[in-house]
């Protein structure tokens, strides 16, 4: 297990040039924006625009704070989320544009090389303790709202926590606090 504090996170501007991004974790370690294996960030959207295209690349995108917005995916029908909605997964290689309901929006990224890397994110609320089982392969918790603790490790808001499992197996999870479960698995 790996404690990657909010403080930690490291940021860069956007492929585009559009935004910045805070980049939380990537495999392997050191890699671009070409060569990751799989990629979890955060960025702020403040206005109207395409997003970066990324070939090969499966992306799940979800809403941190603000109002939301409207994303428009070629061949598909323009999907409103907000955050409320769940987590969507979409090809980041599709033409992709969004439309910001109102004001400015913070996301969270999570993106998988295809055919090599799958992957699934899940929000899970905290109040007091709960057991929560994790799929073999790679788990990242990010602590988006309140505090957790994770066996015996700490997050405060925008801490993750990096969980390498060779097989499946069950976590406890105490606090109070809104956090996001990333899967990853090799194909």
């Amino acid at each position: 297990m790996k404690l990657l504090r909010a403080s930690d996170h490291k940021r860069m501007p956007w492929k585009n040039g559009g935004g910045e991004t805070v980049e939380i974790a990537v495999s392997p370690d050191g890699a671009g924006l070409a060569d990751f294996d799989w990629r979890v960030s955060m960025a702020t959207v403040a206005t109207d625009g395409p997003f970066s295209v990324f070939p090969g690349i499966d992306r799940t995108l979800s809403i941190l704070e603000g109002e939301g917005m409207t994303l428009f995916i070629e061949g598909r029908a323009p999907e409103r989320l907000t955050q409320a909605s769940e987590p969507l997964p979409f090809a980041a290689d599709a033409p992709t544009s969004a439309t910001l309901i109102d004001g400015t929006i913070t996301d969270l990224n999570v993106m998988t090389r295809r055919g090599r890397f799958t992957h699934s994110v899940r929000r899970v609320a905290i109040d007091e303790h709960r057991e929560v089982a994790f799929e073999t392969g790679t788990n990242l918790v990010l602590c988006h709202r309140g505090n957790a603790e994770i066996d015996g490790m700490a997050l405060d808001a925008g801490d993750c926590l990096l969980i390498s499992n060779d097989s499946a197996g069950g976590h406890s999870i105490s606090g109070k606090a809104q956090l996001f479960h990333i899967a990853i698995a090799a194909i």
